[in-house]
């Protein structure tokens, strides 16, 4: 790991343990890689509910550096012990202070036919462990570091990757400044952090896994009261599953670019909270692979999001063209994310029903030509099969749902999503953007179907149940070429504070 990295990690967490020694919510955010649509981070002058900073729920955010406690400076606010870690002054008028949070999430998956192979059941005993500590000093300065575990045991384990087996990683470490310069709110942050500031299906912190997918460099952005402009440089995090010396900046890739906001008018459509988010992003990776080559790549995304609720209505809308080189191959490829719902009430619990559409092309993996294959840069993994059996490349889905409440504090959301190939001459790819081998030779487009079911029991303020199942019916593409169908059935309990 390099120096700086380590230093502030030290740095904070021994602020952390000092502070928690001179020591004395609503509802916890589950899981949320599940949904595309952000809620409201901390305050700015742009919109909060759109600045790129993820989904933040009765003040919890996924990213808990991107949650406001400074509410807790006042002490009739605080409830009970945990409440009062959410504030904790450093000087006496409190403008120096510290903000400590933590998760414990106890999980299980099991998996039939692994890999969609003909074999032994699959069962993940997970646990994970989060300890964050965010260091405010007055209103523009602040270091963020964040030190996480994740434990797994089980049957067919294989080799668990580092996101799932790791004694101890730093998992965030930066620091941050902003000002107010002319009525627009300018920052940058620099380290090891997430980046959520895209559609989910593109960019993602990935919570199912057990630690986090982050990144290290420099974000800057500047914002108004409807406009706004974010520009970033970063390198993935290479994790090693020991101690954080050998979580490492990739060497391999990097990700840069621009995302521009803009808020459109509240009059629009009769009253609504539209947001309008054109993107330039760049993806450069020296070890890309496609058809069994590996070789550089430069793939760039120019695309636009539009999200956001009108009514009773909630879209979350994506198009982007990927162009650039892999090797010898020029890319020419395509993404189009359509997902909406309709509230059937007024309340904000009403049933919702819904349907997403997506294409992401294909082509050109296992031949001659462009390179038509789509890639998402890290997104959302389960979005299309909690199993993890499918990504957006070569991908063609329809998937009606719905969500409902039949017991108080219970959520269930339930989906049938049918899958196709857009090209038969290329493979059907998992989400890991590997191939499933020798489904490029065969000609049937219908990859198979899922169904899907997801329970979220919101037990208390801090803890809750979360249950997932999916059946995955293998179609022509898979079976022929030798694959299976595969149930998967996970639960898992989540306290965080």
């Amino acid at each position: 790991m390099h120096r700086p990295f380590r230093a502030l990690g030290a740095t904070a967490l021994l602020t952390l343990a000092t502070a928690a020694a001179h020591a004395q919510t609503s509802v916890a955010p589950t899981e949320a890689g599940q949904t595309r649509n952000p809620a409201t981070p901390t305050v700015t002058a742009y919109p909060a509910a759109a600045i790129g900073d993820g989904a933040t729920t009765n003040g919890f955010n996924l990213s808990r550096w991107a949650e406001d406690w400074s509410s807790y400076r006042d002490p009739s606010k605080r409830d009970d012990v945990f409440d009062r870690l959410k504030f904790l002054p450093i000087d006496g008028d409190g403008d120096v202070y510290l903000t400590l949070s933590g998760e414990l999430r106890l999980r299980v998956n099991h998996t039939t036919n692994p890999n969609l192979r003909d074999a032994r059941a699959q069962r993940q005993d997970i646990n994970r462990i989060f300890a964050g500590a965010d260091l405010h000093v007055g209103p523009h300065l602040r270091a963020f570091a964040e030190v996480a575990h994740g434990g797994i045991s089980g049957v067919e384990l294989g080799a668990p990757a580092a996101t799932l087996r790791n004694d101890l990683v730093l998992q965030q470490a930066f620091v941050e400044g902003n000002a107010d310069v002319g009525g627009v709110a300018i920052g940058a942050r620099y380290g090891r952090q997430e980046f959520t500031d895209g559609p989910n299906l593109l960019v993602s912190q990935r919570d199912n896994n057990t630690i986090r997918y982050t990144l290290n460099g420099i974000r800057a952005w500047a914002r108004g009261s409807r406009v706004r402009a974010d520009v970033f440089h970063l390198k993935p995090t290479q994790y090693g599953d020991l101690g954080p010396d050998d979580d490492i900046v990739d060497p391999a890739r990097r990700f840069s670019g621009v995302t521009l906001g803009f808020a459109a008018p509240a009059t629009w459509l009769g009253g609504s909270k539209l947001y309008i988010d054109p993107f330039l992003w760049r993806r450069r990776n020296i070890v890309g692979a496609w058809g069994g080559r590996i070789g550089p790549a430069t793939r760039y995304y120019v695309g636009t999001h539009i999200w956001g609720d009108a009514g009773p209505l909630t879209i979350d809308w994506t198009v982007n063209h990927q162009f650039g080189h892999y090797i010898d191959q020029d890319i020419d490829a395509w993404q189009v994310f359509l997902a909406q719902t309709y509230r059937l009430g007024a309340s904000k619990s009403a049933p919702r029903v819904g349907i997403h559409l997506d294409y992401a092309s294909g082509g050109g993996g296992y031949g001659n030509g462009k390179l038509r294959d789509a890639y998402a840069p890290f997104g959302n993994n389960i979005y299309y099969s909690y199993g993890l059996f499918l990504t957006p490349s070569n991908l063609v889905t329809v998937a009606p749902n719905v969500t409902f409440s039949p017991l108080a504090k219970v959520r269930l959301t339930a989906e049938y999503q049918l899958a196709w190939r857009d090209s038969t001459t290329d493979a059907v790819y998992r989400a890991n953007g590997q191939p499933f081998a020798g489904t490029q030779l065969i000609r049937d487009a219908k990859i198979g179907d899922v169904a899907r079911l997801q329970a979220v029991w919101s037990i208390a303020p801090r803890l809750s149940v979360t249950g997932r199942y999916e059946h995955f019916a293998a179609g022509p593409s898979l079976t022929r070429a030798g694959y299976k169908s595969s149930d998967f059935l996970a639960g898992w309990l989540s306290f965080r504070f």
